[in-house]
This record gives structure tokens, sequence and C-alpha cells, in this order.
């Protein structure tokens, strides 16, 4: 797996061996961070379940100003500060082991919300709608920020909590994204 674009272009991005952990494919990533190129340059960028942290590190390498991963796993966590080293992006950076969507809250960030949340949580998760009360009512997104969720493309995304919008939704193969802002 490589960083598509930005700084680190095509560098590689080490990912945990372990079958479980499923990164975002690079078609998928591709495709989002086109949909996001006019919001990245100077965001603040929070990638939930992080796993390889390819996501948060696509977005500091096109111009993200800063970006926290969070992921519940140690190695995956391990993994993503070593990938955060190699390509030298560690400037911004934070990397959190935390368990979601419980411990969200603990990431409020600066009283201003986060411009940018992408959440690829396994997709046999149960607590989307969990996630989603959480981030509202920490007020956890700024004023014009938005809420990605990838899930299969296999199931819906049934439920949306109080407080937010779905404005898109696209799906790539296996995988779909849900673009959700603050109403």
């Amino acid at each position: 797996m490589r960083v598509i674009a930005g700084l680190a272009k095509g560098r590689k991005i080490e990912a945990p061996k372990r079958s479980e952990v499923r990164p975002t494919k690079d078609r998928v990533r591709e495709a989002l961070f086109s949909i996001l190129h006019h919001r990245l340059p100077g965001s603040t960028f929070l990638d939930l379940y992080a796993g390889t942290g390819a996501n948060g590190i696509e977005a500091l390498s096109r111009g993200a100003r800063s970006c926290i991963f969070v992921d519940s796993d140690r190695e995956c966590t391990r993994i993503i500060r070593k990938n955060l080293q190699s390509l030298d992006l560690e400037a911004g950076a934070d990397v959190r082991a935390l368990s979601l969507p419980g411990d969200v809250g603990r990431l409020v960030h600066g009283g201003s919300g986060f411009d940018i949340i992408f959440a690829d949580p396994p997709y046999d998760c149960t607590t989307l709608l969990d996630l989603q009360r959480e981030i509202v009512a920490e007020n956890m997104l700024a004023e014009s920020g938005c809420l990605i969720i990838e899930r299969s493309s296999r199931t819906a995304l049934d439920e949306i909590a109080d407080g937010l919008k779905l404005t898109r939704e696209a799906r790539y193969g296996d995988s779909a994204l849900a673009f959700l802002i603050a109403c």
C-alpha cells in the first residue's frame, strides 16, 4: 500500500499482518480524497478506527494541518507511529489508543471541532449510530465539518443521528462511503 498523492506520494505504508485489519482500498481512498480535495489544505482531520493510518496519512500528505489517529489495537497504533516517522509526517500528528465509540468524548479538539472526521469501523460494527450520537453530543464537527463513514456496500446506513444530515453516498465495489454534515 502506498500514499497516493501529496508530499509523501508513492511512498510505502506498512500494514499489520493480521487479517482483521482491513485497510481502505486505494481506489476508495483515491475517490475519497478527490471528493475532499478542496477541504484538505489547513484542515483538522480525525481518523477513527485508523488501522494502518492510511487515510490520515493521505490527509497530512495532501495538506491537512493536523490529524489525530485513533485505534484500540496497540499493534496498529505502533505501526501508525512507525509509518508517520518513516514518511516524515509526525508534525501535526497525534496517535491514540482508545476504545470506540465509548472514548470518543476524550477527543474534543480545542473547542472548535474537526473539519473532517473519517470513521472506518469493522464492517460488522453494530455501533455506528452510537458513534454518530457521540460525535454530535460532543460537538466534534466544526461548523462546516464533514463526517465520512466507510462501510460494506452490502449494508445500508439505516439510521442517522439527530443533528446529522446525509449529503452523499458513494459505492466502490465492496465499500461504501456516507458523507454527513452537522445540521
